[in-house]
């Protein structure tokens, strides 16, 4: 467990490095285009300080750019009171803060951590789970999500998922920039010239990120959530509840798919869109509980 805290607050401190580094790369590139080796080295400074912007933005504004983007809001303690108070309780048995509690109105059942440490955490989950689940398989799926925090799991997500969104935002910028642009020459190639570098980033880069983030953190925090509940049957049952959904939620994106206790998208697919999942098969997550729970029953 210390270990795996310990690898992801250093996995976080080199994806941040190695988003430095391809924002000076794609800084000296725009700038060379643009006008030689004056203007590259013009380019590499000003993107080397907008990658520092970009990092300090995800490590501190992250999360809530994350909440806002799926539609979550602060849940009600009166509304919901049985989904507070088995946070606390989870609090209580995992040596956590409590952490800020959100909901989404959406169908689809799911659930997601995220933040930068666990004193500036939140929980999300669905009301489509909430509705679908009884208490013991709330707990279940809520203590999978505490275990992530605990985990520092939350740290390097966001701030991949946050880095990538900015190179995608701005890619998108200069593309809608390109098919707008009237004139031609130095000027259009230049815009073309950014799109693609941070298209690249955000394509390229991503599908690199999701193989380096490790698929076993979602089983790791399977097994601390029974750590925590003290009993598998809860994250059993639930995890094959969410099996049976095939339908993402209304402002899924591929950037935080991966904060998501499950997704629908990964339980259809051909072998090569498998090779960019971003969780375990959820079947052999249910069969290693399931071992679990058949040696505690001995």
């Amino acid at each position: 467990m210390y270990h795996q805290i310990a690898r992801n607050k250093r996995n976080s401190i080199l994806v941040v490095i190695g988003f430095l580094l391809f924002w000076l790369l794609a800084g000296f590139v725009i700038g060379e285009f643009a006008g030689g080796t004056s203007s590259a080295i013009a380019g590499t400074i000003i993107l080397g300080l907008l990658g520092v912007l970009a990092a300090l933005y995800s490590y501190y504004l992250g999360a809530a750019t994350v909440l806002s983007a799926m539609g979550a809001r602060e849940a009600d303690p009166r509304q919901y009171q049985q989904l507070y108070n088995i946070v606390q309780t989870l609090c209580i048995g995992s040596g956590l803060p409590m952490p800020k509690v959100y909901v989404i109105d959406d169908p689809s059942p799911n659930a997601f951590a995220t933040g930068r440490d666990p004193q500036h955490a939140a929980v999300t989950v669905t009301t489509g789970l909430l509705q679908i689940m009884n208490r013991e398989e709330l707990e279940g799926v809520l203590a999978h999500e505490m275990s992530h925090i605990k985990n520092f799991d939350v740290r390097l997500l966001l701030v991949v998922t946050t880095m990538i969104g900015l190179a995608t935002i701005i890619a998108s910028m200069f593309w809608r920039g390109a098919l707008r642009i009237r004139t031609r020459g130095q000027a259009a190639l230049v815009i073309l010239v950014i799109g693609l570098v941070f298209t690249l980033i955000s394509v390229i880069v991503w599908s690199i990120m999701q193989m380096a983030l490790s698929r076993q953190r979602e089983s790791l925090a399977d097994v601390s959530s029974v750590d925590i509940t003290g009993s598998p049957v809860g994250l059993i049952s639930a995890l094959k509840k969410i099996a049976a959904n095939d339908k993402p939620l209304e402002r899924f994106n591929h950037a935080t798919a991966a904060m998501c206790i499950d997704n629908p998208e990964e339980h259809h697919g051909s072998f090569f869109n498998h090779l960019f999942d971003t969780h375990p098969p959820i079947q052999e997550r249910i069969a290693a509980l399931e071992k679990i729970a058949s040696v505690q029953q001995t």
